[in-house]
C-alpha cells in the first residue's frame, strides 16, 4: 500500500490524460477503452480517496494540483460512475475536498464547484439512454430502470458506512471524517424531495460526531424541516426527533407552523385538531423534555401574548392531550419523571391532572376534583406563592388540563357536587388567576350566586330568554362583574341549556342574540364539550345532539354574518 501511495503522482498523470481522452470521442473504441481500464481505475481512485481522507485542502491541491480536473471529467463520464463503487469513491473524493469553513475566494468557488459535481452524481438519473451507450443495453435495462437502482444502491452505500462509522464512534480512526458528513449533508440540500435520498437523510439526522459542535450544515437542517412541514416528504419519529433536537430553529418553527395552522383552519374543531397535532409529531416528540420544554415556552407566550382566549386555551389543552397519550404510550417504563415536563409544579398535582377522567368512574369525578382544588388552592394561597410569576405557572399547569375544568364546570349542574365551594373556586382560578386571595373569595360569591339562581332554573316551566338573560347580567343597564366573572357564568349558562328539558327550546335564540365575540365563545365551549363527551364515551342522546345542532347552526350563523 505505502509502495501504491507513493507511485501516485505517476498514476495520477496517466488517469488524467485517460480522463482527457475519454471525453474528447464518443467512439466505440473509446468506449471500450473505458471498460477495459474500469477495474483499475477503481483501484487508483480508492487509493486517492484513502490519501484526501488526511488531507485539508490546500494540502491537497499542492499535492495534486489537476484533481479538480481529474474528478470533473470523470463525474461526467456515464462509464465510470456506473461502474460498482465508482460513484460512491468519486463523491468520498469529492467530500474531501469539501471546505466545511472556507478561508478565501478560492475555497468558496471550490466548495460551489464541488456541490455542483455532487448534486449531479446523487441526481444522475437525469441522464438519457443515448449517454449511456450500448454497455448498458447490454446488460438489459433501459434507462429509467438503470438509475434509479444505481441511486437506491447509492444511497444504500452511503447509509451503510455512516451506520459503520457511528459504530465506530469510540474507536481512534473514524471511516469518514467529519467534515465529509458535513459535505455530505450539504450535497443532500437540493435533493431532499427525492424518495430514494430519505433513507440517507434520515441517518444524517440520527449520526452524532465526536465533537460539541453541529457536524450537519444549517442548510441542510432547515431544508429538511421545511420540506417535512410541507408534506413533500415523510421522515420516520425518530428521525424528526434527532432533527428538532439538534436545531432547535427548526423546532421553533415546526411549533409556529402547527399553531398558525391551528389557529387559521381549525379553530372550532378540536377533533381536526387531534388529527392535526398527532400528524405534526410535536406531541411524540415532546416526550422528550427538552423538546417539551421548549414548544411550552412558545404556547406560554401565545397565552400571554393572548390574555388566554378560549381559542389558544382549546389548542393547548388538544395539544397536552396528544402529549399525554404519547408519554403514556413511550413512557411505559418511565423514562422520564413527570417533573421534568413540569419543574415548577406540585408533584401530587401533576400526577392529579394526569389523570384521565375516562379511567375513573364518573361518580369519582367530584372526589377527585375536590382534591385538584384543595392542592392547588393550597399551593395558591401560601405566602412563599404570591408573586404574579408563580401564580402564573400555578394556573398556566391548570389550564394544560382544561378538561378538568370542563368537568368541574358540568358537575355544578348535575347535583353530584355535595359541596359546591371547591369546584366553585377551581373555576374560579381557572377564570382568572390574577385575583389575590381577597378577590378570588369575592368572585367564588359572586358566581355561586348565578349558580345558585341557574339551579333553581332547572324546575321553571316555561323558560324565558329573560330568565337566561337575568342570571348572565344583560338585563342591567349596566353589569359591574368583571369580565372573567361573566365568562364563568356563560359557562355555566350553556350547560344548563344543554341539560335541562326547557333548555332545549331556547338555546338558539338565546346565544344567537349575543355579541359576536360571545357566540365564537359560545362555540368554542360546544366544540369542547362534544368532543370531551366523545373521547369519554359519555351517552348524551338529547344533549349531545343539541350540542350538535347549535355548533353547525352557528357555524352557519357566523358565516352569514361574515359575509354581510
Amino acid at each position: 500500500m505505502a509502495q501504491d501511495t507513493q507511485d501516485l503522482p505517476l498514476n495520477f498523470e496517466f488517469w488524467l490524460n485517460k480522463a482527457v481522452a475519454w471525453g474528447q470521442t464518443t467512439t466505440l473504441e473509446s468506449q471500450q477503452d473505458v471498460c477495459l481500464h474500469l477495474p483499475q481505475l477503481q483501484k487508483f481512485l480508492q487509493q486517492i480517496y484513502e490519501t484526501l481522507k488526511h488531507m485539508d485542502f490546500p494540502v491537497a491541491i499542492q499535492r495534486f494540483p489537476l484533481i479538480g480536473q481529474l474528478l470533473g471529467r470523470l463525474c461526467w463520464n456515464p462509464f465510470v460512475i456506473g461502474y460498482d463503487e465508482n460513484q460512491k469513491i468519486l463523491m468520498g473524493c469529492l467530500c474531501c475536498l469539501y471546505c466545511s469553513e472556507p478561508q478565501n475566494h478560492i475555497e468558496l468557488e471550490a466548495n460551489i464547484w464541488i456541490r455542483s459535481l455532487l448534486c449531479h452524481l446523487l441526481s444522475s438519473s437525469k441522464l438519457g439512454l443515448n449517454e449511456v451507450g450500448t454497455v448498458i443495453q447490454s446488460l438489459g435495462y433501459t434507462s429509467p430502470d438503470y438509475y434509479p437502482k444505481l441511486l437506491k444502491n447509492m444511497v444504500l452505500s452511503l447509509v451503510t458506512e455512516l451506520r459503520m462509522n457511528h459504530l465506530n464512534g469510540f474507536s481512534i480512526q473514524r471511516i469518514i471524517p467529519d467534515r465529509q458528513i458535513k459535505a455530505m449533508s450539504l450535497l443532500c440540500v437540493p435533493l431532499l424531495t427525492l424518495p430514494d435520498i430519505i433513507p440517507l437523510l434520515e441517518a444524517l439526522l440520527t449520526y452524532h460526531g465526536d465533537e460539541p459542535k453541529e457536524i450537519l450544515c444549517s442548510e441542510f437542517l432547515e431544508g429538511v424541516n421545511e420540506a417535512f412541514l410541507q408534506k413533500k416528504i415523510a421522515l420516520s419519529e425518530s428521525a424528526v426527533l434527532s432533527l428538532w433536537l439538534r436545531h432547535l430553529p427548526s423546532l421553533e418553527k415546526a411549533t409556529l407552523h402547527l399553531f398558525e395552522n391551528l389557529i387559521s383552519r381549525h379553530r372550532n374543531f378540536p377533533e381536526e385538531m387531534e388529527c392535526f397535532i398527532k400528524d405534526s409529531l410535536l406531541p411524540q416528540a415532546a416526550c422528550h423534555p427538552s423538546i417539551f420544554r421548549i414548544v411550552d415556552e412558545i404556547f406560554r407566550h401565545a397565552v400571554l401574548e393572548t390574555n388566554g382566549t378560549s381559542e389558544v386555551s382549546m389548542i393547548l389543552q388538544v395539544f397536552t392531550r396528544c402529549f399525554v397519550q404519547a408519554f403514556q404510550k413511550d413512557n411505559e417504563q418511565l423514562k422520564f419523571p413527570l417533573k421534568s415536563y413540569f419543574p415548577y409544579a406540585s408533584s401530587s398535582l401533576i400526577m392529579l391532572l394526569f389523570q384521565n377522567p375516562k379511567d375513573l368512574p364518573c361518580g369519582l369525578w367530584c372526589q377527585h376534583l375536590n382534591t385538584i382544588s384543595e392542592i392547588l388552592k393550597k399551593i395558591v394561597e401560601d405566602l412563599h406563592t404570591q408573586s404574579c410569576g408563580s401564580l402564573f405557572e400555578q394556573w398556566f399547569l391548570f389550564i394544560h388540563f382544561g378538561e378538568w375544568a370542563d368537568i368541574a364546570a358540568e358537575e355544578l349542574l348535575m347535583l353530584r357536587a355535595e359541596s359546591p365551594a371547591a369546584l366553585l373556586w377551581l373555576l374560579a382560578f381557572y377564570y382568572n388567576s390574577h385575583n389575590q386571595n381577597q378577590e378570588r373569595t369575592h368572585t367564588v360569591v359572586e358566581v355561586g350566586e348565578a349558580h345558585g339562581h341557574i339551579m333553581k332554573l332547572f324546575s321553571r316551566t316555561p323558560l324565558s330568554v329573560k330568565d337566561l338573560r337575568a342570571v348572565a347580567g344583560e338585563s342591567c343597564e349596566a353589569d359591574t362583574r368583571h369580565p372573567n366573572i361573566q365568562r364563568f357564568i356563560r359557562h355555566l349558562l350553556l350547560n344548563f341549556l344543554l341539560l335541562s328539558p326547557e333548555g332545549h327550546k331556547i338555546a338558539r335564540e338565546f346565544i344567537i342574540t349575543q355579541t359576536d365575540e360571545i357566540v365564537d365563545e359560545f362555540l368554542n365551549l360546544i366544540a369542547r364539550t362534544i368532543y370531551r363527551w366523545n373521547q369519554l364515551g359519555i351517552e348524551t342522546a338529547r344533549p349531545g345532539k343539541l350540542a350538535r345542532d347549535l355548533l353547525q347552526e352557528l357555524l352557519c350563523y357566523r358565516m352569514k354574518s361574515a359575509l354581510l
